[in-house]
């Protein structure tokens, strides 16, 4: 963050904003204004260059073709990669997970090659659909509350080594490994599953963002009352038995 002003890019929202994920921009710069930040939103098309600039950058979910268009046209661009290399911060969602991999699964069936930004791979899974709602414990290495978000993919993501899981569920299915992580980590490039929008859900999640784009500990308190409404009702729905 440069010049006393907050750059958040959001990426592709023509193709990737499935499930409300949209909404994840709107609570950083909702959350960076309360703190009295001049925020700068920037939401670029898929027709347009990704600037490289940006302090945070913001990808959320689409379906297969949008998906497979989405990682076509990044690659392509190969801005994320520099702003990643200056320091930005990337926090993605379901498809916009599997993009910031070495690859995944395409609409073709085929293995279409991801931005190699996460350790991580994606397939397509052979059981049922991961659909319902989550809870789970995220890496304590990041000193967030429980994790509360909405699922609904046939991904499998397995981590490499360079990765961490972002969470471990006590609910859902996360990274659909069977091994209990869901998400994961490196750096400042985050990836996790989860919808909700998530940052909706876990308004901490988009503070911690917030601190490491200003490089800051600690951010002054705000009003989360509506937020942690929402929070206390999802997690309670979260572990009533259907």
């Amino acid at each position: 963050m440069s010049d006393n002003q907050l750059r958040l890019v959001w990426i592709y929202p023509d193709l990737l904003s499935t499930y409300g994920d949209q909404g994840n921009a709107l609570v950083v710069e909702r959350r960076a204004r309360q703190r009295g930040l001049d925020v700068a939103r920037l939401d670029v098309r898929s027709d347009q260059p990704i600037p490289t600039s940006g302090d945070i950058y913001l990808i959320g979910g689409g379906e297969d073709r949008p998906q497979r268009l989405a990682a076509e046209r990044l690659r392509r661009d190969g801005h994320l990669h520099r702003a990643v290399e200056n320091g930005a911060i990337v926090f993605s969602v379901c498809a916009g997970y599997q993009i910031l991999g070495h690859e995944f699964i395409n609409d073709l069936g085929q293995r279409e090659p991801g931005l190699g930004l996460l350790d991580v791979t994606s397939v397509r899974g052979e059981g049922e659909r991961c659909v319902g709602d989550v809870l789970g414990d995220i890496d304590p290495q990041l000193g967030l509350p429980p994790l509360t978000g909405f699922e609904n993919h046939q991904g499998v993501t397995h981590l490499g080594p360079a990765a961490r899981p972002f969470a471990r569920t006590r609910i859902g299915k996360g990274n659909g490994t069977g091994d209990g992580t869901e998400g994961a980590y490196n750096g400042t490039v985050f990836g996790t599953y989860m919808h909700g929008p998530v940052l909706a859900r876990n308004p901490q999640i988009a503070d911690l963002l917030l601190k490491l784009a200003l490089d800051v500990n600690a951010l002054p308190p705000v009003d989360d009352h509506w937020y942690e409404a929402l929070r206390g009702e999802r997690i309670a729905a979260a572990q009533t038995p259907a």
